[in-house]
Order: C-alpha cells, then structure tokens, then sequence
C-alpha cells in the first residue's frame, strides 16, 4: 500500500470519527431541544433525534471498517449557548445541524466510494433540516457555518465541547 493510499486513509478515518463525535454530541443536544421545544414541533425534533442516532450508528461501523475503535459518546456535552425556552431549542437545533452539516463536507472532502455517498446524503440532511428549523438556509451549507465560525480555538468536528 503506498503513501498516498495509507494517508487517505487516515484523513477518512479522522473525518469519520469527527463525524461520529459530531453525532454523539448532536444526539445528546437534541435531547435538550425535546424538553424544550414546543408541542407542535416535538415530531420534528423526534424525528431529527431517531435520524442521528442511526447516523452516529451508521458512523460507528464507518470507522471500524477504516480500521479504528469508534470512540464512546461523553456522559454530557457543552452547549453552545444556555437553552431556557422554546426559542433557544430552536435555534439549538439549527445550530447542530448546521455542526453535523461542517463534519459531513469534511467527510465528503476525505472519503471515497460508499462512505462518501452517505456522507453526502447525511450533509444534505442536516442541511435540510437546519432550513427548516432556521427558516433560512446558506449556499454552501456545511462550508458558510465552519468558516464563520472557526477561529483560533474551533474544534475541528465543530461539534460542542464534551464537559
């Protein structure tokens, strides 16, 4: 195997565990967002919970088949900002798939063949589902949010900070 071969292998492998680390955080985020947010949208926010547990499970196998040990979700995560209402829930959710959008372009920027399929088909996902939470998308998503939002001390899953 030359090089070349071992270090796209590496940089799938990495993305692929941001990206699950990404779904940890967003499984555990989205469970916030179910206490908070409002009746109407409590099967929306179920729904984006079920669809990022089978993707933070999907994940799981996508870096024992590159060859690593996915690594275990925290007990609990950072949010990025204090969540007391039905309007904080909404834009947390927003928030975290605009984050699960940024690993996904990575993914899709380092993997090849199926697993870059899926991350493509995962980066849309979020990426619709930020719109509909949002009320407004981005051009790029997944690229526009990283960008504004990385800085000297952005983590590079973009996703919150394990506590």
């Amino acid at each position: 195997m030359s090089a070349a071969v071992r270090a796209a292998g590496a940089r799938a492998l990495e993305a692929a565990q941001a990206a699950l680390g990404a779904e940890h955080a967003t499984v555990y985020g989205y469970g916030v967002v179910g206490a908070r947010v409002g009746e109407e949208r409590a099967a929306e926010a179920r729904e984006a919970f079920d669809a990022h547990r089978a993707r933070r499970d999907a994940m799981r196998r996508a870096v024992r088949e590159l060859g690593g040990e996915p690594e275990a979700g925290a007990a609990g995560y950072a949010l990025p900002f204090p969540v007391p209402d039905e309007a904080a829930a909404v834009r947390l959710a927003a928030e975290l798939e605009s984050r699960a959008a940024g690993v996904y372009a990575d993914l899709v920027r380092a993997a090849t063949g199926a697993l870059r399929r899926d991350a493509a088909a995962a980066l849309r996902d979020a990426a619709v589902r930020s719109v509909r939470w949002r009320g407004d998308g981005v051009a790029f998503p997944g690229l526009a949010e990283r960008a504004a939002a990385a800085g000297p001390d952005a983590s590079p899953s973009g996703s919150p900070d394990r506590s």
